[in-house]
């Protein structure tokens, strides 16, 4: 709640507390500001106060009055041409640090992520998109580093660079754990790259121009439809099903657009959980056979899931097929180490996009996952991780039902897609306030839209509080 200080009355902090949601993209491009009436009673201040608050978002260029509709988020190129004066604060803005033209960038996708890595409450997150820190504290992990960084081999680590491909020990260690899921790829196949997204990106630089159609699942990841975007693809949204992606969809897709690339999360898809059935994989490849396109498969919660589900790869030998995973969600997000296994064939292209891009990969993080993976000790960890997880799922659960929500997809994995009856894209403004990041439905469309849906972390919704804050919100909605 807001509280006028000497330093700051309540007109300045409500300016601020909008402005910097809008900055760090918390608040999209053409998202609605909540009505004059409607934020004076949720910040229990006058409707005079936020009138003026958001005469200030206007006169700062970060918000538009439309006549009859309220207020909304401008676009960032329009920001940043009327706000000049204030260019000291904007310009540090992650948005232009990466090199792009702002309006090209799709920033929407982004907001989950960046309140990832901004938030300051120390309350259980539900949005978040990885385990809780404590629940990948581990011992053997320094102890690897140790090992790969004692005597003569930190010298030899550190003075020259990795090999191109990858350390030759780690796409050993890959080869033999992808047995288990029936992958079969020998270490020439593999290629090591910074973190799954990585991966994803090498495959999309390689095999891709601007302009070309891929084919991604809906609802889906957000940050891979703002990848490909940004890289210039036009999308073509799949509807992912329990079985599957919509089969018909697709086939109208290739006869239509002639695609180029099919990306697909087989197991425990982001964020409905849905696994992909033997039947439905077959006619996916039949589909990528006939019509002439690659599959690229993100098997990112391949440590959480069953090794004998279905997976495309393993159904196709790695023939049309593009093998992605990476350790982020069950080892360690800082390491950023993951990996593609691909058909022979375009192994040499990925090398030489990946040399452009980051030259090698971190030899010292690899050889020391080469042991954790040698030794057992991710494996082990990893079933630890799915017991707790298990546990944490069945607590979470019933919470939500007890607080009056519902699940588009059976409970599975990580992530739980609920229906809660109202715009989660509001609600998650005031859940801001309360200090929890929620991931709206919104965010895992290709073309942002309204949604009662939102994906919760089973990990981080243990806390009766949350829901308790959830419901009386929701509520007021």
């Amino acid at each position: 709640m807001l509280m006028k200080t000497a330093s700051q009355s309540l007109t300045e902090q409500l300016c601020t507390r909008f402005a910097e949601r809008i900055r760090t993209r918390l608040l999209a491009p053409g998202a609605r500001l909540p009505s004059v009436r409607q934020c004076a009673q949720q910040q229990g201040v006058s409707p005079s106060t936020v009138v003026a608050a958001y005469d200030q978002l206007l006169a700062q260029g970060l918000v538009e009055a439309r006549k009859n509709r309220g207020f909304y988020v401008r676009e960032l190129a329009v920001a940043l041409e009327n706000t000049a004066h204030a260019a000291t604060n904007i310009i540090a803005s992650p948005v232009t640090r990466g090199g792009f033209q702002a309006q090209h960038v799709p920033v929407n996708a982004t907001a989950l992520i960046r309140g990832m890595f901004q938030s300051g409450s120390d309350k259980p997150q539900p949005g978040m998109g990885v385990f809780p820190p404590d629940w990948l504290e581990t011992s053997f992990m320094p102890a690897a580093v140790r090992k790969v960084t004692s005597g003569p081999a930190l010298q030899s680590l550190s003075l020259q660079y990795g090999e191109p491909a990858g350390d030759s020990g780690l796409r050993q260690s890959l080869s033999q754990k992808l047995v288990a899921h029936n992958v079969h790829a020998a270490p020439a196949q593999i290629v090591t790259t910074v973190g799954a997204t990585h991966a994803l990106d090498i495959v999309s630089r390689t095999l891709l121009r601007a302009g070309d159609y891929v084919m991604v699942e809906e609802p889906g990841w957000a940050i891979e439809f703002a990848r490909l975007t940004a890289l210039g693809m036009r999308i073509l949204p799949v509807p992912r099903r329990a079985d599957g992606p919509d089969l018909d969809v697709m086939a109208r897709y290739c006869e239509l657009h002639a695609p180029k690339l099919f990306v697909s999360v087989s197991v425990f898809h982001n964020p409905t959980g849905y696994c992909l059935t033997p039947g439905s994989a077959h006619r996916v490849l039949q589909l990528a056979n006939a019509h002439n396109f690659h599959i690229v498969e993100d098997d990112t919660y391949s440590h959480i899931a069953p090794d004998h589900a279905t997976r495309l790869c393993a159904l196709d030998g790695l023939q049309r097929t593009i093998y992605v995973s990476g350790f982020a969600k069950i080892l360690a997000p800082g390491w950023r180490v993951g990996f593609l296994a691909a058909p022979t064939a375009l192994v040499e292209a990925f090398v030489d996009t990946k040399l452009l891009a980051t030259l090698t990969t971190p030899a010292l993080l690899e050889k020391a996952l080469a042991w954790c993976i040698d030794q057992g000790q991710l494996r082990r960890h990893a079933e630890r991780i799915r017991t707790r997880l298990d546990q944490a799922r069945a607590r979470s659960v019933k919470l939500a039902l007890a607080h009056g929500c519902s699940f588009a997809s059976p409970p599975a994995g990580l992530f739980g897609w609920v229906e809660t009856g109202v715009d989660t894209d509001a609600l998650s403004q005031r859940m801001l306030d309360e200090g929890y990041l929620l991931a709206p439905g919104a965010l895992f469309h290709a073309e942002r839209q309204p949604s009662t849906l939102m994906r919760i972390n089973f990990a981080t919704t243990q806390d009766a509080q949350f829901w308790t804050t959830f419901e009386r919100l929701r509520a007021e909605q």
